[in-house]
């Protein structure tokens, strides 16, 4: 969990961070992959809610949390959720390894207004050992995302922890759709909006603002309209995007993915494969072969027939 600090074995030390969204510019949350010894961890009290997720073998653990107390076997994808301002303290039976996952308030809340939660529902509540597919779901696509060489836009991780602050919350979301898609002209608004931004970072909350509607509200309606996520379709706009420049021939690859809104060279080339089954350098290729002029031709004399004109030995 987060910010542990070693109390009744000093020697084993705090947890080691094997992977971290520190540099990977996500905005009010983050995620950690911890190593952790056998041991016991007091974790004090903190401004953020706190998430773990057990990852691997199956432990013996000893939790200790707002005063209730569970012995338990952790198995692979148990979730803990420890809200701000509560401390905990954890005794584990042999190594492990948690994904740590932490949500600022401020972001939790604004997610909480975005649902249209009632003050009683929005709220995140301490729960131990939870055993739930889709929060399992959402957290090995955040855990994916530390892993990768080439992470994806902020805007995907964004979309991820909206999602899990929505699972979190007791009670339904009540929103209050009068439709199940965008009208044709707030997702014109949307899809213009995005081809004029694709060089910058853009966010869930700046693109529902553009219609007037709440963060989920509006992934919901993008998705029903567009067939795909956000997320998705503002990565597919900027392979696109690249394609065309790298077609056009003026600019360097690198040039190129800062153009289109990729984080640095391989980042572009690692979508570019994924989703056209192409490199840049391929498609730069196959643009340069194309403008090649072609090689003048020659009858040949009494039969009528083109041949090419070979180049001289």
């Amino acid at each position: 969990m987060s910010n542990a600090t070693p109390a009744a074995h000093p020697d084993h030390g705090v947890p080691v961070i094997l992977r971290s969204s520190a540099e990977r510019g996500w905005q009010g949350f983050g995620a950690s992959l911890l190593e952790i010894r056998a041991g016991t961890y007091r974790i004090p009290a903190a401004e953020h809610h706190r998430i773990g997720v057990h990852i691997g073998g199956p432990v013996r653990a000893d939790c200790v949390c707002d005063g209730s107390r569970s012995a338990r076997i952790q198995a692979h994808g148990d979730v803990d959720v420890i809200p701000a301002g509560l401390p905990g303290q954890w005794t584990d039976s042999a190594d492990c390894r948690i994904l740590r996952i932490s949500i600022s308030d401020a972001f939790a809340r604004a997610t909480f207004d975005q649902l249209e939660l009632k003050p009683s529902q929005g709220q995140i509540r301490r729960r131990l050992q939870v055993r739930d597919p889709r929060l399992q779901h959402i957290a090995w696509a955040m855990a994916a995302e530390l892993e990768a060489e080439d992470a994806s836009d902020p805007l995907y991780a964004e979309s991820l922890c909206t999602a899990l602050v929505a699972r979190l919350v007791d009670g339904q979301p009540a929103f209050r759709e009068r439709r199940r898609t965008l009208a044709p002209k707030a997702a014109a608004r949307v899809i213009d909006y995005v081809e004029a931004n694709l060089e910058r970072r853009m966010t869930l909350a700046e693109l529902a603002a553009l219609v007037s509607i709440s963060v989920p509200h509006f992934k919901v309606l993008f998705r029903e309209t567009l067939g795909m996520p956000v997320h998705q379709y503002v990565v597919r706009r900027r392979v696109e995007r690249a394609k065309a420049l790298l077609l056009e021939g003026r600019l360097s690859i690198s040039q190129i993915a800062l153009e289109a809104g990729f984080a640095h060279q391989s980042h572009m080339a690692n979508w570019m494969n994924r989703l056209l089954g192409a490199t840049p350098r391929e498609i730069a290729r196959s643009a340069a072969n194309a403008t090649l002029p072609a090689r003048p031709q020659r009858c040949q004399p009494g039969t009528g027939r083109i041949e090419p004109r070979l180049p001289p030995n």
